[in-house]
């Protein structure tokens, strides 16, 4: 068992059966679908709008996936990237690249060609498997980032044979969903004709325990994309220390995970590519949140564990109530990325019957740091407790080896098996952030006698909406290329939708006298994906600036409060 020097009083709060320290990792990420595949073959795996996919249905494609991408000249520790949504293919084709030892990189479809391309400068993957909506984009990057084999996916081929009839029904409605889901691409290999090739052989060698598995970009504080490098070791350890965390959770086919958080985002990579793979699961997948989609689902099979963000379980809560449909049997619900509303876990639990728990964590922690005990004696208002295996400490922000009194804000350091090692090609910013093996969270805490965590501030300016997080200057960067607009600062505000609001104080060019903020917005719109793009903007005289001239945020956000009353 790992064993650590700092006190841990938080595991005297542990549930029974939640041990408090983690068994070493061995073997990698890969070794989860074999596992379940031997465990439960003719288990669902993955369900995809009815249509299943069993565990030794799924084990046979990652291997001749893996092979196909091989025949591509996909070798040990290259770069692969995904760009695709939650469906069957993103499964087989993160778990096909790792199999060879490559590395995954994903990414989200929706971001605009010039986010797409900063990332792939980063990386430069020459390999990527891409959603045919937005194969145009990756094909048109210039020469020097040109990309050999971009295999283009068709999600709609991974649906029910009914359902593929019924959208090429030549009526307006299927039209739109099908266009929606789909467009016709050329000049790319067609991710069929890589399943195709004979599995690879069970000699090939597998990627070793701290071999590097996943560059899983996060914005950081500065807008530039870092990617977060997070090995085989520590993906596994989070998973297991998911497991750990819910004992009382069956595992195999009674076991219902809903992916309805993207899974390239950090969280529902781990909580539904890893924790629920290893579970031998159901993972029940949705290219998008959709609350008809998932209330069809629940109806007929309730979720055993959703991994959720406060939005969404307000939506599903109040689609739940308009439709008439129970969300009993749904077991235990963890909600992250920003804080949970006493006032939304009340109605949800006494609708479902189960937990709606908070929990915290970052794109460098794998992600999860803490949750909340599935249990009575969770605490409203904290994220909860450091999961098994994790050491937390509160310091002193500016002198981040001295340690504050016990109940005192500090800032949040960490260590266990799930923290990330460094950043991509980012040496400097990665010394920067770690303090004698301790990783700085960049967020100022509390803990309790108990051993809750409850949040207080953030070091870092990122706005957290709808559970992403948003570089403030990467959207002012982007609202300066407007002729019209001088100066301007990007700050969140409270939203009861989606936690905070993206909002911008614009100060107008000399020349502009009556500003046309629309016309702002859309050109925002052409630069940044949709939700970094703010929802309201405010025309000001002049931002309040340091004597060296950085604009002060914070002075910035209290203004825009005091004006909309957000804050009362």
């Amino acid at each position: 068992m790992t064993t650590f020097d700092p006190p841990r009083p938080w595991t005297a709060s542990y549930e029974p059966g939640v041990p408090t320290d983690l068994d070493p990792m061995d073997g990698s990420l890969v070794d989860i679908v074999a596992a379940s595949a031997r465990d439960y073959p003719d288990a669902p795996a993955l369900e995809f709008f009815g249509r299943t996919t069993s565990y030794r249905e799924l084990d046979r494609q990652i291997a001749r996936a893996a092979a196909g991408l091989k025949a591509l000249g996909v070798t040990a520790g290259d770069p692969v990237a995904i760009v695709l949504p939650n469906c069957p293919q993103h499964i087989v084709a993160f778990y096909a690249i790792l199999r060879l030892g490559a590395v995954v990189v994903e990414h989200n479809p929706l971001y605009t060609p010039r986010e797409l391309r900063k990332q792939f400068e980063d990386h430069g993957a020459k390999t990527a498997i891409v959603w045919t909506k937005v194969v145009a984009p990756v094909q048109e990057f210039p020469a020097d980032l040109a990309v050999a084999n971009v295999i283009s996916v068709d999600v709609i081929a991974a649906m029910p044979l009914r359902t593929r009839l019924a959208l090429k029904l030549p009526v307006a409605k299927a039209r739109e969903s099908r266009d929606a889901l789909y467009t016709r691409v050329s000049g790319t290999i067609p991710w069929e004709r890589v399943v195709a090739a004979d599995p690879l052989p069970e000699t090939h060698p597998k990627p070793a325990t701290d071999d590097l598995a996943i560059i899983q970009y996060t914005s950081g504080t500065t807008g530039s994309p870092k990617g977060v490098l997070l090995t085989h070791r520590n993906l596994l350890a989070n998973a297991a220390q998911a497991r750990a965390w819910v004992p009382q959770i069956v595992r195999g086919p009674g076991c219902v995970v809903y992916a309805v958080l993207p899974m390239f985002h950090a969280y529902g990579l781990t909580l539904c590519l890893a924790f629920a793979m290893s579970m031998g699961a159901r993972l029940v997948l949705f290219p998008k949140f959709d609350p008809d989609l998932v209330l069809a689902v629940t109806s007929k099979r309730p979720a055993t564990f959703l991994p959720l963000v406060p939005p969404i379980a307000d939506r599903l809560l109040k689609a739940a109530a308009e439709k008439g449909v129970s969300l009993r049997g749904t077991q235990i619900a963890i909600s992250g990325a920003m804080a949970l509303p006493h006032e939304l876990v009340v109605p949800f639990e006494q609708a479902s019957g189960g937990y709606l728990v908070e929990g915290y964590g970052l794109s460098e922690c794998s992600p999860v740091l803490m949750a909340n005990p599935v249990a009575d004696n969770r605490v409203p208002g904290s994220v909860g407790l450091p999961l098994p295996g994790t050491e937390c400490r509160v310091v002193d922000p500016d002198d981040p080896a001295r340690d504050v009194a016990p109940g005192t804000p500090g800032e949040l350091v960490v260590r266990g098996p799930q923290v990330f090692g460094g950043y991509h090609g980012r040496p400097e910013e990665t010394t920067a952030v770690f303090v004698d093996g301790w990783f700085r969270t960049g967020d100022i805490v509390t803990i309790d006698d108990a051993g809750f965590v409850r949040i207080v501030d953030r070091i870092k300016e990122l706005i957290i909406t709808g559970g992403f997080n948003v570089a403030p200057t990467e959207v002012e960067n982007a609202l300066r290329q407007h002729p019209d607009v001088d100066d301007v600062a990007v700050v969140g505000l409270p939203s009861e939708h989606s936690g905070e609001e993206v909002v911008a104080a614009v100060v107008l060019a000399p020349d502009v006298d009556e500003p046309d903020v629309e016309a702002i917005r859309a050109f925002a719109r052409g630069i940044l994906t949709p939700y970094k793009v703010p929802r309201r903007l405010f025309v000001v005289d002049e931002l309040p600036k340091s004597l060296i001239g950085k604009v002060l945020r914070r002075q910035v956000r209290e203004k825009l409060l005091e004006l909309t009353g957000a804050g009362s």
